[in-house]
């Protein structure tokens, strides 16, 4: 018996300007089934999700929604024929209950009151119960975690009728708990017919979670197969056509001296309460710590206080024996901290400038670099061309606005920067957060280089397989504080996950 496609997507074309994004892919998913849409960045599969949920439009193909033809004009024509999408970031009112956000939109909402907000809570709490995604439906969302304001999305693409929901890169924020619990949705979601398309880089989670497996390369569809017939190697493989080494082992190394000491450090966030409540934490020479934690623990403050972007108001930073007596970004660099920082093209480059300007951006005073306040510009232009071959970075040209690079190229040309620094300590963080896995394979390699080389690593992510497989120790941030320490032996992800959580095992704290 032929079983109808939820959805078809045929011989789909979309360019942009002379710019082919999807070369006549063919791409369908089963009702019922959990479908993994693969593929490295600029492959083209969130233009084919974005077509599917009426942010764009086809060049040219069709579109099939249970059999039929049909135009998607908008992301409303979407939700009309049951497609949601729930993006990476997010798209709530952050002041709105979970509820608001949930009913926002409904042309009857106008005119709601305590009695129509209360058969809409019960409405949205009975969906919540039948999907296993629970969250208080009445709390704003700026008091709910990451994973409860995931949930949120995921029910108001349910609430709204969805029976094809897209999740775009949904475990990137997530702890192991709040994973493994997605995944439960996910199977309860198939379990009722709905099809669930999930867009993702972790290749593990793909062979956990999903059924079928789609790969696309540079804009066209190369494999669809059944989970059974592939492997995370061969899935690797397919997405960057080639093979991939096996990641080195960390080689065990003795511990150097003390390079950075932080002790009881406070940090006051910018809702005025402490995002970093009396830190304390050392990074010694030649190793890697990572810093593992759900976002909003105060990642961004520690990241920030150690590169002199924000001041402290307690406690003592000391870096290579020097202690720092307030921020500054000029004190930083000088003594030695390079800083990769989560927003690579908000707060790491320059995007409207090329190659070499962002690559001068912290030697320009430098004597090799310039002489008596002028720039040496043949001999910086050449220098930068050195940098890009040497860190493969694949640009038109060392003068093409870096806005234009793709996201892997954007992330190597800010590390050949900060590494031509010679620094003492790479501050490092999430590295690879929307990178494919060539990309992110080239940055664990010039991470692992740097401990090799004896210099020092703290490496902030959210990605804790990541944080397992690079660090030599690891910490994990909750609440602005240490709330436990792990050797790479003692290294459990569960057990991590439930410190990440805020929950301490019965063994108490750990190192």
């Amino acid at each position: 018996m032929t079983v109808t496609m939820s959805v078809e997507m045929r011989q789909i074309v979309k360019r942009f300007g002379t710019v082919t994004a999807n070369d006549h892919v063919d791409f369908g998913a089963l009702p019922g089934e959990i479908h993994a849409l693969l593929g490295e960045n600029g492959a083209g599969k969130s233009t084919m999700m974005c077509m599917l949920s009426g942010v764009y439009r086809p060049t040219s193909g069709d579109i099939l929604i249970g059999g039929e033809k049909v135009r998607i004009r908008s992301p409303k024509d979407a939700m009309k024929l049951g497609v949601g999408m729930v993006f990476q970031n997010f798209r709530l009112v952050q002041t709105l209950s979970a509820a608001e956000n949930i009913v926002l939109g409904e042309r009857s909402s106008f005119w709601r009151g305590p009695k129509w907000i209360k058969r809409k809570q019960e409405e949205i709490e009975a969906i919540s119960r039948k999907f296993g995604l629970s969250f208080p439906v009445d709390r704003p969302i700026w008091q709910l975690s990451v994973g409860e304001q995931q949930r949120v999305e995921i029910v108001k693409t349910l609430y709204r009728g969805a029976n094809l929901i897209i999740l775009d890169e949904p475990t990137s924020v997530l702890t192991p708990g709040e994973v493994d619990r997605l995944f439960e949705t996910l199977a309860s979601m198939k379990a009722e017919g709905k099809s669930v398309i999930l867009t993702t880089h972790k290749l593990k989670e793909v062979m956990a979670a999903s059924d079928r497996i789609s790969v696309m390369r540079k804009g066209r569809m190369i494999a669809v197969m059944d989970k059974k017939e592939t492997n995370e190697r061969e899935l690797a493989r397919l997405m960057v056509g080639k093979d991939f080494a096996a990641p080195r082992p960390l080689a065990d190394r003795p511990k150097g001296k003390p390079v950075l000491i932080m002790d009881r450090v406070e940090v006051l966030g910018g809702h005025g309460r402490k995002a970093l409540d009396g830190i304390s934490l050392q990074v010694h020479e030649g190793e890697i710590v990572g810093v593992a934690g759900v976002a909003g623990n105060g990642q961004k403050e520690l990241a920030e206080v150690l590169a002199g972007l924000t001041e402290w108001r307690k406690g003592t930073i000391q870096f290579g024996g020097q202690t720092f007596k307030r921020a500054s970004v000029r004190a930083a660099i000088e003594a030695g901290i390079a800083h990769v920082p989560e927003n690579r093209m908000k707060s790491g480059l320059a995007g409207s400038l090329g190659a070499v300007d962002n690559l001068l951006s912290k030697s320009y005073r430098t004597p090799d670099r310039s002489r008596l306040g002028f720039l040496l510009h043949g001999r910086n232009r050449s220098w930068s061309q050195s940098l890009i071959e040497r860190f493969d970075v694949k640009t038109p040209g060392i003068d093409t606005p870096v806005r234009q690079l793709s996201g892997g190229n954007q992330q190597k040309l800010l590390f050949a920067r900060e590494i031509e620094m010679n620094p003492k300590l790479m501050l490092a963080v999430h590295p690879t957060q929307g990178l494919d896995v060539g990309a992110a394979e080239g940055v664990h390699r010039l991470l692992t280089d740097l401990r090799e080389a004896g210099r020092s690593v703290l490496l902030i992510s959210e990605d804790l397989e990541e944080i397992m497989q690079l660090s030599d120790r690891i910490l994990v941030i909750y609440n602005g504080a240490i709330a436990g320490e792990f050797s790479r032996a003692e290294a459990d992800r569960e057990r991590i996950g439930m410190y990440m959580a805020g929950l301490r095992d019965a063994e108490g704290d750990a190192g």
